[in-house]
C-alpha cells in the first residue's frame, strides 16, 4: 500500500519545503493566499502557478506541480503530485479540485491519512465537508507496514472523520489473502462505542459441521446498546440472538438475552423441536424507597443447552426460574414481596419438580431496644405456595397451601467481658395454614393453628490470642516491621425447640424437624500487620459439629447407620489461606464419624502472578453419601484452568480441563491462543465436549482489527448468568 510513504512525503514537504526553494522561485500573496512557485502568472482573478508549487491559506497547505486558483471564489485546481495538508489529515492525489473556504471538492487517485492512524487510498474522493467524504473504489487499514497486515477494500464507501467508515461490498484481506466478504460494513474510528458489524467467528464442529457466528453491535444511546447475533451450524441449523443492555440514572438497569434456534430436517429420524432461551435481569428504583427486581432464566429444552451451550458449567444446568419481587429496608425494618416459579429437572427420571410462590410476603423487624440490653425482633410472612412433580400439576395433585407466620424474639446479648461474648434468645413461632392433614381422611380445606417456642444460648470465648513481632532486617526501616496475631475462638450454642402444636395435623411436603441440639466448634484466625497499614486476615481455620438430643425428630430422622439414627452430624472443617503473594487456598472437608470416611471434600487453589503474565487454578470436588450409597450419586471431579502471557512471543494462552476421577474419563477441555501480530490479533479456540451424547470437538478462529470487536456467539459462554 502506498499511503504510508505518500503521507510521510507530504508531511516532509510541508515542514522543510520552504528551506529548499530555488533561487528562481517566486513568492506572491493574493488577498490572504500565499503561493510559492517556480513560475506564476495572474490574469484578472485567476492565478496560474507551475513548478514545485506550494499554496498556503489559513490552516491549509497545498503542494502540486501546477495549480489554477480563482482568488475571488477560492476555487483551486491542482494537478500532478498533489499533497494537501489539513489539521490531523494528509492526502496525496494525482488531481484535485477544491474550494478553500468550504473545503469541498474532488480528488482523483488519492492516498490519505487521518487520525487515529487510518491509511486509505481511493480511485476518487468527493469531499462533501471538512468531516464527510464519499469514496469510489477504495481500501483502508490502520496498519503502517509497507504491506499492511490487514486491509478492507470496497466498491464504494462513506467516511466521517473521527466517527466511522461505512463500506458497500467490503472484503477483508489479511496479507493480501481474501478472508471474507460482507455486503455492508461499518468500521468505527472514534474511541467511543460505535454501531456496526463485528468481526465474524468461523470454525468447524465435528458433529455440527461448519460454523459461522456474525454479530452486529448497535450503540442505541449513551445509556443503552444491543448486540444482534446469527449462528450458523452447517449440519444442524441456524440460530439468532439478541442481547439488550440499558441503564438509567434513577437506578434502573438491566440486561435481556433472547435466542431462538431452528433445526434442519435431518436425513434420518424426526426433526427436533426448535429451541429458545430467555434470560432477563432487571432492577428498578420505585417511589418511597422501594426497589423492584425481576429475573428470568428459562428455556424450552435442557437437552438443547447440554448439546449446544459451549460454556461447560452452564450447559449442565437443569433449572428454570422466573421471579419478581419488591423490597424496602428502613431503620430496623424490612419488607419484601415475591412471586416466582422455580423448576428443577431430573433427566434420568424424565421429570421435574416445580415450585410456585404466588405470592410470598415478608415483613421483619431487627433488634429494637426495649431497655438496655434487651432487644425485640420479629419476622412475619404470608406464603401462597404450590409444589410437586410436573406430572402432578397435570392432574391437579400438587401440594398447595397458604401459610401465615409470626415469630417474635427477645434477645439479651452479653459482651461486658472483652474475651467473652454470650447471647440469650427466646422465640415463639405461631402459624396458620389453610389446609389440614386429618388422620384417617387425608387433606382437607380447613384451617389449622400451630406453633412452638424455642430457647437458644450461645457463647464465643474465652478468646485467646498471641502476637509475634517479625523484626525488619538489620538497619531496615522500623515502619516496615511485620506483626502476626493468632486468635483462637471456641464457640458453643444450645438450642431447644418445643414439639409442634397439632403436629399430626400439619400438612407439609418437607416433613417436620425439631432442632434440639448442641453445636460447638473452634475458629482460628491469623492476622498480619505490615508497617503502619491496617491488619488483614491471612489464614482462617475452623472446625464444627452438632449433636442432636432428639435425633428421631431432627433432620437426621431420614438417615440410618447400622439401623440407628445418627445423633452426631459430620465434622465440618475449612481452611482459607490468602497471603499477599500470588498463591491462595480454600479447602473444605466433612468427616463422617460413623462410616469413618470423608464424605465431602473441596479444594480451590489459585496462583496468580503479579502483572498478570501467569495464572493457574485448581478446583477439586468430591462427594459421597455414606447413608445411601446405592441411591445418591457420588461426584469426584477436578477442574484445572490456567493462562499465560508471553510478551516476547506476543502470545496469550488459556486452558480449561475437567476430569471425572471416579469414572476415569474427561468431561470437557478447551484451549485458546491469541497472537498479537502488530495491528492484528488472531485468536484460535479449541473445545472438546466429552460429556455430550456424541462427543465432539470444535475449532473456531476470530480476528481483532483495530477498533472492531470480535463476535462472540450467544452460546459461546462469554458470561455466566446468575
Amino acid at each position: 500500500m502506498k499511503c504510508s510513504l505518500s503521507a510521510i512525503l507530504g508531511a516532509f514537504l510541508l515542514a522543510w519545503g520552504p528551506l529548499f526553494l530555488s533561487a528562481q522561485q517566486t513568492v506572491s500573496t493574493y488577498q490572504d493566499v500565499t503561493i510559492y512557485a517556480d513560475a506564476q502568472e495572474k490574469i484578472e482573478a485567476r492565478i496560474f502557478a507551475t513548478g514545485a508549487v506550494e499554496l498556503r491559506y489559513k490552516d491549509i497547505r497545498l503542494f502540486a506541480d501546477k495549480i489554477d486558483l480563482d482568488s475571488n471564489t477560492k476555487d483551486v485546481l491542482a494537478v500532478g503530485h498533489v499533497t494537501i495538508q489539513l489539521p490531523n489529515e494528509t492526502i496525496t492525489a494525482e488531481k484535485m479540485t477544491l474550494n478553500l473556504n468550504t473545503q469541498q471538492g474532488r480528488l482523483d487517485q488519492a492516498v490519505g491519512r487521518v487520525q487515529p492512524d487510518i491509511l486509505y487510498e481511493s480511485v476518487s474522493i468527493e469531499r462533501k465537508s471538512d468531516s464527510l467524504y464519499a469514496f469510489g473504489k477504495m481500501s483502508f487499514t490502520s496498519c503502517v507496514q509497507p504491506t499492511p497486515r490487514w486491509q478492507f477494500s470496497s466498491a464504494r464507501a462513506n467516511f466521517k472523520k473521527d466517527d466511522y467508515v461505512e463500506m458497500w461490498g467490503a472484503t477483508l484481506r489479511i496479507k493480501n489473502i481474501p478472508i471474507f466478504y460482507m455486503p455492508y460494513m461499518r468500521y468505527p474510528l472514534g474511541r467511543n462505542r460505535a454501531t456496526g458489524f463485528l468481526i465474524p467467528q468461523i470454525g468447524y464442529n465435528q458433529v455440527k459441521g461448519f460454523t459461522l457466528s456474525q454479530g452486529f453491535y448497535w450503540a442505541i444511546a449513551r445509556n443503552m446498546d444491543a448486540t444482534v447475533s446469527l449462528d450458523y451450524y452447517g449440519s444442524k441449523g441456524v440460530g439468532g440472538g439478541l442481547e439488550y443492555r440499558y441503564i438509567f440514572g434513577d437506578g434502573t438497569a438491566g440486561r435481556a438475552n433472547l435466542y431462538y434456534f431452528i433445526f434442519k430436517t435431518p436425513e434420518i429420524g424426526p426433526k427436533p423441536d426448535n429451541a429458545y432461551i430467555i434470560r432477563w435481569n432487571h432492577t428498578q428504583t420505585l417511589p418511597f424507597g422501594f426497589k423492584f427486581v425481576a429475573a428470568v432464566d428459562s428455556q424450552n429444552s435442557f437437552q438443547f443447552l447440554r448439546e449446544f451451550d459451549n460454556d461447560f458449567r452452564r450447559s449442565l444446568v437443569f433449572n428454570r426460574s422466573s421471579q419478581a419481587y419488591v423490597t424496602k429496608s428502613w431503620k430496623s425494618f424490612s419488607f419484601s414481596a415475591r412471586a416466582g416459579r422455580f423448576e428443577t429437572s431430573f433427566p434420568q427420571q424424565d421429570a421435574s419438580i416445580v415450585m410456585r410462590y404466588l405470592p410470598q410476603i415478608n415483613f421483619n423487624g431487627f433488634k429494637m431496644k426495649i431497655f438496655k440490653p434487651l432487644y425485640f425482633s420479629f419476622s412475619s410472612s404470608f406464603t401462597n405456595e404450590e409444589m410437586g412433580w410436573d406430572f402432578q400439576y397435570k392432574t391437579n395433585q400438587q401440594f398447595r397451601n397458604q401459610e401465615l407466620n409470626l415469630t417474635p424474639t427477645l434477645s439479651l446479648p452479653f459482651n461486658a467481658i472483652p474475651w467473652l461474648t454470650m447471647d440469650f434468645s427466646l422465640s415463639g413461632s405461631l402459624s396458620h395454614q389453610s389446609r389440614t392433614l386429618k388422620p384417617g381422611v387425608g387433606v382437607i380445606d380447613e384451617g389449622l393453628w400451630t406453633g412452638f417456642y424455642s430457647l437458644e444460648i450461645s457463647m464465643t470465648g474465652p478468646v485467646l490470642y498471641r502476637i509475634w513481632d517479625l523484626k525488619s532486617e538489620k538497619g531496615g526501616n522500623p515502619d516496615q516491621t511485620r506483626r502476626l496475631k493468632h486468635i483462637v475462638e471456641p464457640f458453643v450454642s444450645y438450642r431447644y425447640e418445643s414439639p409442634y402444636l397439632n403436629a399430626d395435623q400439619i400438612y407439609t411436603p418437607w416433613g417436620l424437624f425439631r432442632y434440639h441440639q448442641l453445636s460447638y466448634g473452634l475458629n482460628n484466625h491469623i492476622l498480619i500487620k505490615e508497617g503502619a497499614g491496617a491488619p488483614r486476615e491471612m489464614l482462617t481455620l475452623g472446625i464444627a459439629q452438632a449433636y442432636y438430643l432428639s435425633p428421631e425428630e431432627s433432620p437426621m430422622q431420614y438417615y440410618r447407620f447400622e439401623g440407628k439414627i445418627p445423633q452426631f452430624t459430620e465434622i465440618q472443617s475449612y481452611l482459607r489461606y490468602y497471603p499477599s503473594g500470588p498463591f491462595s487456598l480454600d479447602l473444605s472437608a466433612y468427616y463422617n464419624t460413623y462410616a469413618k470416611t470423608i464424605s465431602f471434600f473441596r479444594v480451590g487453589a489459585n496462583y496468580v502472578q503479579p502483572g498478570g503474565n501467569f495464572n493457574l487454578g485448581l478446583n477439586w470436588y468430591k462427594y459421597s453419601n455414606p447413608y445411601y450409597k446405592d441411591i445418591y450419586f457420588s461426584r469426584d471431579q477436578i477442574q484445572v484452568v490456567g493462562g499465560a502471557k508471553i510478551p516476547a512471543l506476543k502470545i496469550d494462552l488459556q486452558g480449561d480441563l475437567n476430569y471425572n476421577i471416579s469414572e476415569r474419563k474427561f468431561l470437557y477441555t478447551s484451549g485458546s491462543i491469541v497472537y498479537h501480530y502488530q495491528c492484528l490479533d488472531i485468536k484460535a479456540d479449541l473445545q472438546i465436549f466429552f460429556f455430550r451424547e456424541t462427543p465432539e470437538f470444535q475449532f473456531k478462529i476470530s480476528f481483532g482489527l483495530g477498533n472492531i470487536g470480535k463476535t462472540t456467539d450467544f452460546l459461546g459462554g462469554a458470561e455466566i448468568e446468575k
